[in-house]
């Protein structure tokens, strides 16, 4: 009886190996990281979420120097890294399905298209596309300029002592997004503790802790710990929350259409200006027969969940680096001079056209300091890469975003340095156009990139036009700061600078 139960867990082991012998095969012609039998390089990957965020930096120089690629195994789970744009640009059109790590994202927003299963993603991108109409996102100017210079005046309010930034500017861009998707001010700027930031932050750190603790995941084992209780509670909140505002604006626009039955009829491009995402979104997806209020959560939260993390965390790096390099700074300084002479002027559309170099500056931070480095596929069916590596069904493709535009072949032996420079029109010709996919590439990009661009432009403009970012300064041109993973990848010290006042000239209080 003893040999029989001892042959079984062997004889399964066995037949398991079998059907994936494909897999195995394929693997074996690829570099290894770090491997130990039965686990991989899981071991790798444990610690703090700084630990984990610097393994992962360690791979991706891995598969720049081992050609472009190299796998890792986690325990019984295939990945493959790739850091070579020709090869990701295949991936990212044909492997369209995300890796089922995003699970964990389900409570909070459900289906949003950013996470979902193809079959929901695509009729879902084809409603919210035309509502990123550029026409549309300039729309939204206005907003970014009245909570950019809110932002400018709480700093300047903190100028002169070394503060945290990341709070600030957190603050800011759920300001934004809120009062952009949902049409509603939750005035977070003036209440740091305020519920909806405060949750938010919250939901998506349990998030990050189940994706990196494997003891976390089986959702039987989860629901043991403090955690899912944290997550239930940040999920009331911000479900309550969003629930409230979609049902009061669908009865204001059934209002609307009692008084007006052809309102529908007659919406033109124009009449968006004043809108909403979750205006357009009822409007485009068929009114009352469209989306239900689910679907609506789903996608406004997803939008502002996604917009207020990944925007801060630009800003920030962007701030960062500018305080770092003081020379850079300086010409960001004289464009902005020349945009804005000595006015306290609210920013217009016509402006984000004039400051070219700041537009360079915001790029080069988005290449060494991408806010979402990783992006994982699915590889359901075999696949053969430009390079002629195969990737076997059955395993997940990472996408390095951090090693891809590290990449040496692609931006040089600098491709570490700062130089914003390398955005201007002359040498961008030079790389391969997937050399840059901090808004991810393919069919299933980052929809909402041209609104993160102007988010980020308005609130970096209104800063420095009236404050110097002063922090240590880098003796190379390779800057150094400490980043943890944490669904997007943050700062260690949440970007601690001091800001100093320009000129006697301060960001006006009230608007």
């Amino acid at each position: 009886m003893i040999w029989l139960v001892l042959l079984l867990p062997l004889l399964w082991f066995a037949a398991f190996r079998y059907r994936r012998r494909r897999m195995y095969e394929l693997a074996s012609r690829l570099p290894g990281v770090g491997e130990l039998p039965l686990i991989g390089s899981a071991h790798k990957f444990i610690g703090s979420t700084e630990d984990i965020m610097s393994s992962l930096k360690d791979v991706s120089y891995a598969a720049i120097e081992k050609g472009g690629i190299t796998r890792v195994w986690l325990g019984p789970i295939l990945y493959f890294v790739s850091v070579d744009p020709v090869d990701l640009e295949m991936v990212m059109r044909t492997c369209m399905e995300k890796d089922d790590l995003h699970r964990f994202t389900r409570p909070v927003i459900g289906y949003g298209s950013v996470f979902a299963p193809v079959s929901i993603w695509r009729p879902r991108r084809k409603i919210l596309q035309p509502a990123f109409k550029p026409k549309i996102v300039e729309s939204f100017v206005r907003v970014f300029a009245e909570q950019s210079m809110k932002l400018a005046h709480k700093l300047g309010e903190a100028g002169g002592r070394k503060v945290k930034l990341l709070p600030y500017i957190g603050a800011y861009t759920l300001d934004s997004s809120c009062e952009t998707t949902l049409g509603v001010k939750v005035n977070a700027q003036d209440d740091d503790m305020s519920p909806f930031l405060v949750e938010m932050g919250r939901v998506t750190r349990v998030v990050a802790e189940r994706v990196f603790h494997l003891w976390l995941q089986p959702e039987w084992l989860f629901r043991c710990f403090p955690l899912y209780r944290e997550q239930r509670t940040g999920c009331e909140v911000l479900h309550g929350f969003t629930d409230h505002v979609i049902m009061k604006k669908k009865e204001e626009l059934k209002a609307q259409k009692s008084k007006s039955p052809k309102a529908d009829q007659t919406i033109g491009l124009s009449d968006y200006d004043s809108m909403s995402f979750l205006e357009l979104l009822i409007h485009f997806s068929g009114s009352e027969g469209g989306y239900s209020n689910e679907e609506l959560r789903e996608e406004i939260l997803t939008l502002i969940i996604a917009s207020t993390d990944s925007t801060a965390s630009a800003i920030g790096y962007a701030l960062d680096l500018l305080a770092k390099y003081p020379h850079v700074q300086d010409k960001v300084h004289e464009e902005l001079d020349e945009v804005f002479g000595d006015s306290d002027r609210l920013l217009q559309k016509e402006d984000l056209m004039g400051l070219k170099y700041l537009d360079c500056v915001i790029k080069e931070t988005l290449r060494l300091f991408p806010p979402g480095p990783f992006l994982i596929r699915k590889v359901e069916q075999e696949v053969t890469l430009p390079s002629g590596h195969v990737l076997p069904a059955g395993s997940g493709l990472i996408a390095s975003v951090w090693g891809t535009q590290r990449n040496p072949k692609y931006w040089g032996p600098d491709a570490d340095t700062f130089d914003p420079d390398r955005f201007l029109p002359e040498r961008a010709a030079l790389r391969h156009p997937c050399a840059f996919m901090a808004f991810s590439i393919g069919p299933r990009n980052c929809i909402g990139y041209q609104y993160a661009l102007m988010s980020i432009k308005s609130a970096l403009s209104s800063v420095l036009r009236f404050h110097r970012v002063r922090g240590r300064v880098e003796g190379g041109n390779t800057p150094h700061i400490r980043v943890k993973i944490d669904v997007m990848m943050k700062a260690v010290n949440g970007h601690e600078l001091t800001l100093e006042r320009r000129s006697l000239r301060c960001a006006p209080k009230n608007l």
